[in-house]
């Protein structure tokens, strides 16, 4: 049977059919074949939608006389960097000698990957990577692969194909690490935390991490030494860090990496777990490596996050009447964009929450009830901030659970159509608005310096 173009864009058969949203197309369930138009004059923005699962284009219309401002970050536009390019910045290390000298006479290699509530584009660099190994001698059956979780659930097969590609799973072995077993005790930081560490991640001859920086509510950037502690740390260490250190810590927070005692714990974690090497991803909008900084677990780090803190700034426009804050690339974790909003939208206004991913929210996280189920799961949680009470909140998602609708302020409106979202604004806004976009809110941040 032969099969036109436009039935295959839209679904026309059952098997392999992709179905059409906004400007783009992704395989999957449960997802419209279009985004319909709004009538009469309109304005539209797009937005990435959908990370690890179809990185899809979704279009936002507003009405035609409305003010639209698309607030992206400074890097908005920074170049992904080549293979080549990425090679050589492995080659010239921060505050360690090369991958290729320190990888000579070693037998074994464990190299840490992070999961997929983390955007980090792994699959760009690991295999660069694993090729220096190899150069130094290293063969593929004793290099291998260990999640770098913490206390999140484990992965499965196609969820670790989506971080390290098709040809690092088929040719090498990954681990998923616990928590809970399998563990050895190094010492104890200077903060009291004793020290408990994957026995697969110790026992290999070299130990490198790769990770992703990005902004962190208090450990002030993603990555560095965060791919031991809580990467693939003992629960007891994770929580005398996040729970013991981390409760009420003033010295915690976005962008502070050097005054941080939350961050210094894990940069102890990580000496004591003596890592061999570290690779730190900066990224742009499209989740390309625009940054690599390779070397020392601190040193390249903090080098990764001056880079960082001049991509990731944006600048936050004030008093709209309207903000859209759009949970990607870090949807699971979405519900950290809600601040966009507190910071942008006036008096009265609405507020925006996109987070169109079919994974959903985050469910699952042992240090916390409201995800592992302990406590009351249905309780409705206090709203962060009285901003957070001053306007309306449309939370837009296709895929939300019913039991994480009480995570939200009391009031919020749940829409899984965009157009339930503009009627909902018609009825609120009789005039033309201004409208702030955040387009990928996840990975920007306020223009906050770092702390050294």
């Amino acid at each position: 049977m032969r099969i036109s173009r436009r039935n295959w864009l839209t679904g026309g058969i059952a098997f392999g059919s992709a179905r059409l949203i906004g400007t783009a197309m992704a395989q999957g369930n449960h997802r419209p074949d279009a985004v319909p138009a709004l009538r009469g004059s309109r304005q539209s923005v797009t937005i990435p939608t959908h990370e690890y699962a179809g990185d899809i284009e979704e279009r936002l219309d507003f009405p035609g006389d409305w003010e639209i401002h698309a607030m992206k970050m400074a890097g908005h536009d920074a170049p992904a960097l080549s293979p080549e390019d990425i090679v050589r910045r492995l080659a010239s290390p921060v505050g360690s000698r090369p991958l290729s000298e320190i990888a000579a006479g070693k037998k074994t290699a464990v190299i840490t990957f992070d999961d997929l509530t983390r955007p980090t584009p792994i699959a760009s660099v690991a295999p660069l990577v694993v090729d220096q190994l190899k150069a130094a001698g290293l063969t593929e059956a004793n290099i291998f692969f260990l999640g770098s979780f913490g206390a999140h659930r484990t992965m499965e097969q196609d969820e670790v194909v989506k971080k390290l590609g098709s040809r690092l799973v088929q040719r090498h072995a990954w681990f998923n690490h616990n928590a809970f077993d399998g563990l050895a005790e190094l010492g104890e930081t200077s903060g009291k935390n004793r020290v408990w560490v994957n026995k697969l991640f110790l026992e290999a001859d070299l130990r490198i991490t790769i990770s992703g920086v990005k902004i962190h509510s208090i450990a002030g950037y993603g990555g560095g030494a965060k791919a031991v502690l809580p990467g693939v740390s003992g629960f007891q260490t994770i929580h005398h860090n996040h729970m013991v250190i981390g409760k009420n810590n003033k010295t915690a927070g976005e962008a502070k990496i050097f005054k941080n005692e939350l961050r210094r714990d894990m940069a102890e974690a990580a000496r004591l777990a003596k890592v061999d090497f570290s690779v730190q991803i900066v990224y742009n909008n499209r989740l390309q490596p625009c940054r690599i900084v390779a070397g020392d677990v601190v040193e390249a780090h903090a080098e990764a996050c001056r880079a960082a803190n001049k991509l990731h700034r944006t600048a936050t426009f004030m008093g709209a009447d309207v903000v859209v804050a759009n949970g990607y690339p870090q949807n699971s974790q979405g519900t950290k964009v809600q601040a966009w909003i507190n910071r942008s939208v006036r008096e009265a206004g609405t507020g925006i929450l996109v987070l169109q991913h079919p994974v959903g929210m985050m469910s699952w996280h042992y240090l916390y009830p409201r995800y592992s189920g302990k406590g009351d799961p249905l309780a409705v949680l206090t709203p962060r901030s009285a901003a957070a009470r001053k306007y309306q909140l449309i939370v837009y998602s296709q895929y939300m659970q019913k039991a994480q609708e009480s995570m939200f302020p009391p009031g919020a409106i749940f829409a899984t159509r965009w157009e339930e979202v503009v009627n909902a604004l018609l009825a609120r806004h009789k005039t033309a608005s201004r409208v702030a976009v955040y387009p990928y809110g996840c990975l920007q941040h306020t223009e906050v310096d770092l702390d050294g």
